[in-house]
């Protein structure tokens, strides 16, 4: 099996596959740990769905978060016996990324890309729901182009919770209606509805400029609040949550020499 692994902000997420099945997936947060302590989460995350080390054969890393990368590659050498590949500067990708500075582009929103174009032709839009929700475009001919970067929905509630004097902390919800009938109700229909109304409004925008004559532009949405924010929003035509464990495991096998 592979194991793959998404590091971001706030959440880190591992995926085993068996070929090209998502078998086994964890969502942990995002923490410093040592190496061991991160070897013996493997061990254990491993052991809790009947897996033994000896059965990951390999193990790809996108990491955002530079200062846990040393660990995570440790901890898969120490305790898995395998070398991680990790998305970064001389990974094949087949993708040209045609923006100001390439190497600033998040490693996820690349993997992202990957994954998204694996299975559509260019264009397409992919909206990822994480600490920022980012938008990540491809143009006709395959390129990574740009995208935009907004507010994850949970900082927006944060500091909408932490800059009033009166206001509640709230918890994500969808509401029936745009109107809310008391404080609490109001949040919550001014952050889901808002929200939605951002991502559609940039979503279109992106399909708009990579497609000027209006021809379809598929708009994937990942993420852990996808499902919940991204089911809601007219722009979006897939939501896929495991997108990111995909590209991870198209990556690594882009990047595994050929046998002699």
């Amino acid at each position: 099996m592979l194991l793959v692994i998404d590091v971001g902000n706030t959440n880190t997420v591992l995926g085993a596959l068996d070929g090209t099945t998502l078998a086994h997936h964890w969502r942990i947060s995002t923490t410093s740990r040592t190496t061991d302590e991160v070897g013996l989460l493997m061990l254990q995350l491993l052991a809790h769905r009947q897996l033994a080390p000896e059965q990951i054969h390999g193990a790809a890393i996108s990491c955002v978060v530079p200062s846990h990368l040393y660990s995570l590659e440790k901890a898969c050498r120490r305790y898995l016996g395998v070398d991680a590949m990790v998305v970064g500067r001389g990974i094949k990708t087949g993708m040209r990324v045609r923006t100001d500075n390439p190497r600033e582009v998040g490693a996820d929103r690349i993997v992202n890309a990957v994954a998204a174009l694996e299975r559509h032709k260019g264009p397409l839009v992919v909206v990822d729901f994480g600490t920022a929700t980012t938008f990540d475009c491809v143009d006709a001919a395959g390129d990574y182009v740009g995208g935009a970067i907004a507010p994850g929905f949970r900082i927006s509630a944060d500091a909408l919770f932490e800059r009033t004097a009166k206001l509640p902390r709230i918890e994500v919800e969808r509401t029936a209606s745009a109107i809310g009938t008391n404080t609490v109700a109001s949040m919550q229909a001014g952050m889901f509805w808002g929200y939605v109304g951002l991502v559609d409004g940039l979503a279109r925008r992106c399909k708009a400029e990579l497609a000027p004559d209006g021809g379809p532009v598929p708009c994937i949405a990942t993420g852990g609040l996808s499902n919940l924010i991204g089911a809601a929003c007219d722009e979006v035509d897939e939501v896929d949550t495991d997108l990111t464990l995909h590209g991870l495991r198209i990556l690594w096998e882009r990047n595994q020499k050929p046998a002699r």
